[in-house]
């Protein structure tokens, strides 16, 4: 019997090893795996390469992680807000790495990641610093810019029911960069409020299939925050 569910986030982050690429999904506080991310920050993997659209909050996302000194270098399109002190000290200090990347372009480089394709060209970034020592070539009288996939050895992702296969249907607006993360990379854990039986799920409404979701954590039930848009 195929059975992927883990008993708690801590089990199934492990392995994670120092030095690892980690996809995590959200768009800011939607569809975020926070506690997947929280379980990480106790176990401890440092010299991490994380992939993220944006930081997130202090004590809940990426940041967590930033303020812990476990990331050696972070990929995101919107690395700066209210709460990137920790991230800003660390760039001033030489101690992390930061690379920007348009929001289009970073999530096609991780779907690209996943599709097998290890590069394209786009226009976006042409003639501006994010595009600076990059080839370029020109299609039709335009120029674009070469990029490169990105993978990672694992992926942390946020549904909202998954049966006990890993077949993922998401709510809203959970479904952001966490599809494509999932496909991009060697080890995806998904972090969703209900586990249930194989054939409960309406196949239409599956978004991510199992072949992609590796590690099951039911997440706790936690009083959820107020945001202006619905999860």
């Amino acid at each position: 019997m195929i059975q992927k569910e883990y008993e708690n986030a801590a089990k199934a982050v492990a392995d994670i090893q120092d030095g690892s690429t980690l996809l995590v999904g959200g768009f800011g506080g939607s569809g975020l795996p926070s506690q997947l991310v929280a379980a990480l920050v106790e176990q401890g993997a440092k010299d991490l390469t994380v992939v993220s659209n944006n930081i997130g909050a202090v004590s809940d996302g990426v940041a967590a992680l930033i303020s812990n000194n476990q990331v050696k270098k972070i990929i995101c399109s919107f690395p700066v807000g209210p709460h990137a002190d920790d991230l800003i000290d660390r760039l001033q200090k030489g101690t992390i790495e930061l690379e920007i990347v348009p929001q289009g372009t970073l999530a096609e480089r991780i779907r690209a990641g996943g599709a097998g394709i290890p590069a394209f060209y786009t226009p976006t970034a042409v003639g501006t610093e994010l595009g600076e020592g990059k080839e370029t070539r020109e299609f039709n009288g335009s120029v674009y810019i070469l990029e490169h996939a990105i993978t990672g050895d694992f992926a942390f992702i946020r549904g909202d029911v998954a049966d006990r296969w890993g077949n993922v249907v998401y709510r809203k607006t959970q479904r952001n960069f966490n599809p494509i993360m999932a496909a991009a990379a060697t080890v995806t854990i998904a972090e969703v409020s209900e586990i249930v039986e194989v054939g409960e799920l309406d196949p239409e409404n599956i978004i991510t299939p199992s072949i992609h979701v590796h590690r099951l954590v039911k997440a706790e039930q936690v009083q959820e925050r107020k945001v202006l848009v619905n999860e």
